[in-house]
């Protein structure tokens, strides 16, 4: 099976697993004709998924007593807008990924992105990108924990930032307030910030209905924004209010 069919691989792990009640890393890379790496990247992103335990060598399924319900499955209009955010990414850029779910929906397109070098703030990013085939380098902020962004926030994570530079920072945000820039409902800003200073382009990927949302905490300018990825379900009137702030404003389609 070529190293390209993922998914279709850790479907037949599955399939197997459920035919045997057991499998192992060796037996499954011979299987597959693939490495052992390989192989250990698929069961610990099929663990993280909840549809399988590991065990030291192998895998078990997971007892029924232990299957929770399934997460909320992504929108297809935060799918689009990851799709057009991974489409403006070059071969060996180096990035940073903010914290949030629509950024988050752009890991599982990024594999295909040869010589990546990505920072983020968030734990749930950076696990998702360990999960890719071909993983990119990853670099975190660390810094202190904060529960409400669940990122790294703080100092620390602010100077860590300022001793890389990067081509590009996706970030999300609570809302988008046609006068002043991107909003949130968080206090703690100054990350933020800093991210917007250390890359040269700054993305900011929001599905429509956080347009025009005003929330009181101005997060980024529009002077520090250059390229905004939203939904088509844009109304045209508020495309022309954001024009007016001089970015790029790009309408992410859905895919048929």
């Amino acid at each position: 099976m070529s190293k390209r069919n993922t998914p279709q691989r850790r479907h037949a792990i599955l399939a197997l697993l459920a035919e045997q009640g057991e499998v192992s890393v060796d037996a499954l890379a011979q299987h597959f004709s693939t490495s052992e790496v390989t192989i250990r990247k698929d069961l610990a992103a099929l663990e993280s998924n909840g549809l399988l335990l590991r065990r030291y060598g192998g895998a078990v399924p997971v007892p029924q007593e232990l299957i929770a319900e399934p997460s909320q499955p992504v929108s297809p209009y935060k799918q689009s807008i990851a799709r057009a955010g991974v489409a403006r990414i070059r071969e060996h850029a180096r990035v940073i990924i903010d914290s949030g779910t629509t950024t988050a929906a752009m890991i599982p397109h990024l594999g295909h992105k040869p010589g990546l070098v990505v920072m983020t703030n968030s734990l749930n990013v950076a696990n998702a990108l360990r999960e890719l085939e071909h993983e990119p380098v990853l670099l975190m902020t660390g810094g202190t924990w904060d529960p409400h962004s669940e990122s790294f926030q703080g100092q620390v994570a602010e100077q860590v930032l300022r001793s890389y530079d990067f081509d590009q920072l996706f970030i999300g945000a609570d809302g988008i307030d046609l006068e002043r820039g991107t909003t949130t409902f968080n206090e703690l800003l100054g990350l933020s910030r800093v991210m917007a200073e250390v890359a040269r382009e700054v993305i900011v990927m929001v599905e429509s209905d956080k347009i025009g949302r005003r929330i009181p905490n101005l997060e980024l300018p529009w002077s520090s924004i250059h390229t905004l990825i939203t939904d088509e379900r844009l109304d045209e009137e508020t495309r022309d209010q954001l024009r007016v702030r001089e970015i790029q404003l790009i309408i992410a389609q859905q895919q048929d």
